[in-house]
C-alpha cells in the first residue's frame, strides 16, 4: 500500500499540475502551474496532506503547540493537520494568518489559537519567492509564537524563495514536501486523461475544443 506521502504526490500531480503558459502572482511567468488547492480541498487530498504533514512535523522532532499561515493557500493545510492530530490523540491547534490586520471588532490579525508562550510551525502551499510565508512568519513572530519549523508543499525553486524563507525563519528550519520537479515528473509518468468537447470552441478563441474541463479548451488553451 502506497504510503500518504506517495499518494499525496500522486494527486497533487494529477489534479493540482498543469502545462502551458501561465503568469504567477510573483510577476513572472512559467511553462507550468501548481494549484495545491484543487488537492488540499478534495476530501481524500485534505486527508493526504494532514496525514502527511502530521508525520513530518513528528519526525522532525518540532513538537508544535500549533500550525499556522497566511490566509488562504495555508488555510485547507492547517484545518486538515489539526483534525488528524486530534485524531491521533495528539492535538495540534490551528490558526490562521490575515493579509491585514482587521479594521472591526478586535482588530487582530491571528485568528484561531491565540495562547502564548506556544510553540508552532508555518505552512504554505506553495514557494515561489517566499513572500506569503515570510508574511506569516514576520506576524506569527510579532504577536510572540516562537517558530521551531516552516514547511511547504511544493518548493518551485526558483526566484530566491528558499533563501528568502530560511533567512525570515531561521534558526527555525524550512523544508518542503515536495519540489516543483517531483510533481511535474509524476504528472508526466501518470497524466491526467483528458475529457474531449463534442462540437464546441474553446471559451477564448475560435479553435474547436478539445477539452471541456475546467470549461471548453481548445490545444493552445487546454492548461489556462
Amino acid at each position: 500500500m502506497a504510503s500518504s506521502r506517495e499518494e499525496l504526490l500522486r494527486m497533487l500531480a494529477e489534479k493540482s499540475f498543469r502545462l502551458g503558459n501561465f503568469k504567477l502572482s510573483s510577476g513572472g511567468t512559467s511553462d507550468y502551474y501548481i494549484d495545491c488547492r484543487l488537492t488540499t480541498l478534495d476530501a481524500q487530498g485534505a486527508l493526504l496532506t494532514g496525514e502527511t504533514v502530521l508525520h513530518e512535523i513528528h519526525s522532525r522532532g518540532w513538537h508544535a503547540d500549533a500550525i499556522g499561515g497566511l490566509t488562504m493557500g495555508a488555510d485547507p493545510i492547517v484545518v486538515a493537520t489539526s483534525v488528524i492530530s486530534a485524531q491521533q490523540r495528539k492535538p495540534i491547534n490551528g490558526f490562521l494568518v490575515r493579509k491585514a490586520e482587521k479594521t472591526h471588532g478586535t482588530g487582530q490579525r491571528i485568528e484561531g489559537f491565540r495562547e502564548k508562550p506556544a510553540r508552532v510551525v508555518i505552512v504554505d502551499d506553495v514557494c515561489t519567492t517566499g513572500a506569503s510565508t515570510i508574511q506569516a512568519i514576520e506576524a506569527a513572530r510579532e504577536y510572540g509564537f516562537e517558530i521551531v519549523g516552516v514547511m511547504c508543499l511544493v518548493e518551485r525553486e526558483e526566484a530566491g524563495g528558499r533563501p528568502n524563507v530560511e533567512k525570515a525563519a531561521s534558526p527555525a528550519p524550512f523544508v518542503a514536501l515536495f519540489t516543483a520537479n517531483d510533481v511535474r515528473a509524476a504528472h508526466i509518468k501518470n497524466p491526467p486523461p483528458p475529457i474531449f468537447a463534442v462540437s464546441a470552441k474553446c471559451d477564448f478563441c475560435d479553435r474547436p475544443a478539445v477539452t471541456n474541463t475546467p470549461g471548453y479548451r481548445c490545444e493552445v488553451h487546454r492548461a489556462s
